[in-house]
């Protein structure tokens, strides 16, 4: 097939590459014009992706239409943030087949995940999230992956699972769209929060504390707003929210690291040149928490230390100092097996 990849960041050349390997055309685009004329000239995303070769198959259009003449699939691998000016843009050029979003977030603004913004854009068209536990710069070295086509539509979600498995990238389908698109936004806050702790000098106790309690609190706030619990223990749960808060790989855990040993907000992210979602997605995920009724005392914290100036030691001692409770690791409609 012919696969127009629209954002070549890390992860978007990484799955472009890994669609060229597996005998597809690729046309990607990129929203900076420099990067454009970097990856034509020296055929490598050095920027985002460096040592990884770009096939001789993925060719450098200079524009969103040109990506999408003649395409039979579409990615659209932009930060969430943004998701909607470049699916607005490109809903005229859109060719049929299927359409794929590799973005993981929450719109600040609307509080909306990434399909249902895909959903306000393309109109009718049924787009498929493909996300879980996947590390850019892993994929492209093809170490074993398994990630989800996330769907509403059954046959959309295998037409995206056929289009990107091999023997190194497996793909399972999941129609609880809600719980998978919650669970890898919200892994991203509960990512930036592990960091704190590594940044201060904490260890494997207090990452064991954060991953379990902060996967309770994913789960309390997806059951609330409609999602089926088990999709939380899946991929997309737990999966995606080990690999995120431990790897070195992690930029939201790296965001938490420099704020953990003091630096600001403003200082660690002028330094950044890809983007940490989790930073993002704490406001709206707060905000969501809040309209819900759901506690969610980790994401309260994170936000308190991104936003409102607060100590890293402190909110870790906030967190600590809670009144204490008997465990609850999830909620009562996991535990009698029911959606």
């Amino acid at each position: 097939m012919k696969v127009a990849v629209l954002g070549l960041g890390s992860w978007g050349t990484a799955l472009a590459v890994h669609l060229a390997r597996n005998g597809h055309a690729v046309a990607g685009w990129t929203h900076d014009p420099a990067q454009r004329r970097a990856l034509a000239a020296e055929g490598e995303n050095r920027k985002y992706l460096p040592g990884i070769a770009l096939p001789a198959s993925v060719a450098v259009r200079g524009t969103p239409e040109a990506a999408l003449a003649g395409a039979e699939a579409t990615l659209f691998a932009v930060p969430s943030f943004a998701l909607r000016e470049l699916a607005r843009r490109a809903a005229a050029a859109l060719p049929a087949g299927p359409v794929v979003n590799a973005a993981k977030g929450l719109e600040i603004k609307t509080k909306r995940l990434m399909l249902q913004v895909l959903d306000e854009e393309l109109g009718p068209r049924t787009a498929v999230s493909l996300v879980g536990p996947s590390h850019a710069e892993e994929v492209a070295r093809r170490d074993p992956t398994a990630v989800v086509a996330a769907s509403r539509d059954a046959a959309a979600a295998a037409a995206v699972q056929a289009l990107f498995s091999d023997e190194a990238l497996r793909v399972y389908t999941n129609d609880d769209v809600l719980g998978v698109e919650l669970a890898v936004s919200l892994k991203n806050v509960i990512a930036v929060a592990a960091g704190i702790a590594a940044g201060l000098g904490f260890g494997d106790n207090t990452l064991g504390a954060l991953v379990t309690r902060g996967l309770a609190e994913m789960t309390r706030l997806g059951t609330r707003l409609g999602a089926r619990p088990e999709t939380f223990f899946g991929l997309a749960g737990v999966g995606d929210l080990v690999t995120t808060c431990a790897s070195r790989h992690s930029r939201n855990r790296r965001v938490g690291e420099a704020l953990g040993r003091g630096r600001s907000l403003d200082e660690v992210l002028a330094g950044m040149s890809m983007v940490a979602e989790g930073v993002h997605t704490t406001r709206a995920a707060r905000e969501l928490a809040r309209d819900a009724g759901v506690e969610m005392p980790i994401v309260e914290r994170v936000y308190a230390v991104l936003f409102e100036g607060e100590d890293p030691r402190e909110a870790m001692k906030a967190l600590m100092t809670r009144e204490p409770k008997a465990e609850d690791p999830a909620p009562a409609d996991v535990r009698r097996g029911s959606s």
